[in-house]
């Protein structure tokens, strides 16, 4: 008996389904691709129920034939490519076939469609991959595909899905993608009854950052433009000053098509070295143009991710692209000071008397006015009054007349005031009162603290403390995070301290789900948070002592939380608090501050800070002796 079966055409598209369609986000990508591919100018997407329950895609493209449109959820059924030698230069987002049969197998589908010369559509009902109803439709040029009930036959990967907040906004990730790198498309997207973007489609790219990525993102973008040996790359970074606590908005499109590549990644990263602080990232919409054949993205199922045939061109092209636009963002230009009509007129006198000789001949003029008697006095400086300046911008000032001077009445002092005898206290009877002796009161152990000499820090950064036969060097931020972070930890939530002005702040849509989820947690971390508007959220209070980089805070925090799950959240925001709210290196600090900084470690109290780093450095008399040589 035969081990190996030929699995039915049904399992083979639920395997394929698998590999393409992961959640609804899949979907979204699939079908604004097809769209973008069938030349529409306008795309509206539409979903409901984290896109479980309905995804509408509508299109003004080329459209199908009905005969097209009976075998397009065939598998692999493609126009976009003809025989293996398509293979070698593919210049559409989608051609493999897949996209369609592995949707249609795990939902029920249906599909309108005509051609511009059609005087009717195509309907086409299909329910898990099988066609239902296929009939003449009247409807606009363009198609109009709607998934309903997506993985309602698959019991097992509805397990898996998210939240239909999750999910929605993976879907919305998902077309915001399509819309950055196709900025000659107009693409709507719909949620729930509510647009959430709106591109213009008018072919410029920062029209497409400032709509989908928002005011506060734009303005901080700096213009990449740079091209080398057949590869170019324009878009925006984000300056120095305006880099994010992690990568969520590096967007990296290669002819049109979104993809991730650690290569583009690593030649962003460095050309920002030295240039942004340690643990931020830039942001980034980057467009590479290169040859279709030099580049394969027939690579991973879901099509993101790439291989190119000259990796180190194009590494090359992006980091000197990148860095040549941070350079020229570092030129500081001087300003130009400019006099207003009414200064120039005062100054004008001392301005034109020095300009009418040099220093020299001013000197000599001196000189041949003291030796030479009866010669006349040579010509005397303009003084620069700053009363004549303030007559020339302001006008001249009126004084008013004082007030008549009014004399002091005399004070007549009245005769003593007798003196106080206190009245004779008559002593009471003494009443017993029984108390119970308290039990000695069990005296706190302090900890030991040794002999030490504060000779006080260097670099701004660390301490230098003198013991018994050491050197101790301490790192100030180091030992301070660790106190704060300890503080936190024991009482179990951070004081909050309301903001004078409230910050506005416009997340992606993952960071802004996974702020609405923690909310108790950001909550007790000492935030104050509530939506504004469809995208954004204001804060109005973060933790106490924290130096004020509030957006920033937030980004790390929720990097921080979406990193690991299965440790304890709470600590990783604590660890962020403590972290901003510490001592900084370089700053200058108060002596006093240093000396409990010195207590708390030689104490040993503090040793480590709370991402592990020792706080102190210990050098003894005998390590000393030997950097110096002397003892062998």
């Amino acid at each position: 008996m035969s081990l190996i079966n030929i699995l039915s055409p049904h399992v083979a598209d639920l395997i394929a389904a698998g590999e393409v369609v992961e959640r609804p986000a899949s979907v979204v990508k699939e079908l604004a691709e097809n769209a973008i591919d069938a030349g529409a100018k306008n795309i509206t997407i539409e979903i409901s129920g984290g896109g479980m329950k309905l995804i509408r895609v509508s299109d003004d493209g080329c459209g199908m034939s009905p005969e097209d449109a009976g075998i397009a959820f065939l598998r692999h059924a493609t126009s976009k490519l003809r025989d293996e030698r398509g293979l070698e230069a593919i210049a559409t987002l989608g051609f493999r076939g897949e996209a369609l049969a592995a949707i249609s197998s795990v939902s029920r589908i249906e599909l309108r469609t005509r051609t511009a010369d059609a005087a009717e559509g195509t309907r086409v009902a299909l329910s898990a991959g099988d066609i239902e109803e296929m009939g003449p439709v009247g409807c606009p040029v363009g198609t109009t595909m709607e998934v309903r009930d997506l993985f309602y036959n698959t019991p097992a990967r509805l397990k898996f899905m998210k939240s239909d907040r999750a999910e929605t906004s993976a879907c919305i990730n998902a077309a915001l993608r399509c819309a950055l790198g196709h900025p000659e498309v107009s693409l709507r997207m719909i949620r729930d009854g509510e647009e959430e973007f709106f591109t213009p489609g008018d072919g410029r790219s920062e029209s497409a950052v400032y709509s989908l990525l928002g005011r506060d993102a734009a303005k901080n973008f700096l213009s990449v433009s740079g091209s080398d040996e057949g590869v170019s790359v324009d878009g925006f970074v984000s300056a120095p000053h305006a880099c994010r606590g992690n990568r969520a908005m590096q967007f990296f499109f290669i002819n049109g098509r979104p993809f991730r590549s650690l290569t583009i990644q690593a030649a962003l990263e460095q050309a920002f070295k030295n240039n942004m602080l340690v643990g931020r990232f830039p942001a980034c919409v980057l467009y590479i143009t290169l040859g279709f054949g030099k580049v394969d993205v027939n690579v991973h199922p879901t099509k993101s991710e790439v291989k190119f045939s000259e990796e180190k061109k194009v590494f090359d092209c992006v980091y000197y692209a990148v860095l040549s636009t941070l350079d020229a963002a570092n030129e500081v230009k001087t300003a130009e000071i400019s006099l207003s009509p009414s200064t120039k007129k005062v100054i004008a006198p001392k301005a034109d008397f020095y300009k009418k000789m040099s220093a020299e001949e001013f000197r000599a003029s001196q000189k041949a006015s003291v030796s030479a008697p009866g010669r006349s006095a040579p010509p005397q400086q303009t003084k620069l009054n700053m009363g004549d300046v303030t007559k020339a911008l302001f006008g001249e000032k009126k004084e008013s007349p004082l007030p008549p001077r009014v004399e002091a009445p005399k004070i007549t002092l009245r005769s003593p005031a007798p003196e106080y005898k206190p009245s004779p206290i008559v002593p009471r009877p003494e009443i017993p009162v029984i108390r119970e002796t308290p039990a000695p009161a069990k005296a706190e152990e302090k900890p030991i603290i040794p002999d030490y000499r504060l000779i006080g820090e260097v670099l701004n950064t660390y301490i230098i403390v003198e013991t018994e036969g050491s050197l101790l060097l301490i790192d100030k931020h180091a030992a301070h995070e660790r106190i704060i972070f300890d503080r936190l930890k024991r009482d179990g939530a951070a004081m909050s301290q309301s903001l004078l002005i409230p910050v506005t702040w416009r997340p992606d849509p993952e960071s802004l789900e996974l702020v609405e989820n923690n909310s108790a947690l950001l909550e007790k971390a000492g935030f104050e948070i509530e939506p504004y508007g469809a995208r954004e959220v204001i804060i109005r209070a973060v933790p106490s002592d924290t130096d004020g980089s509030e957006i920033a805070m937030l980004e790390d925090i929720i990097s921080a939380i979406s990193s690991g799950k299965a440790e304890n959240p709470m600590e990783k925001i604590y660890h962020t608090i403590a972290c901003k709210a510490a001592i900084k290196a370089g700053w200058k600090t108060d002596r006093r501050e240093l000396e409990v900084l010195v207590e708390k470690v030689l104490s040993g109290e503090v040793r480590y800070c709370p991402h592990g780093r020792p706080v102190s450095v210990a050098l003894t008399r005998a390590e000393l002796d030997k950097f110096f040589k002397r003892i062998v």
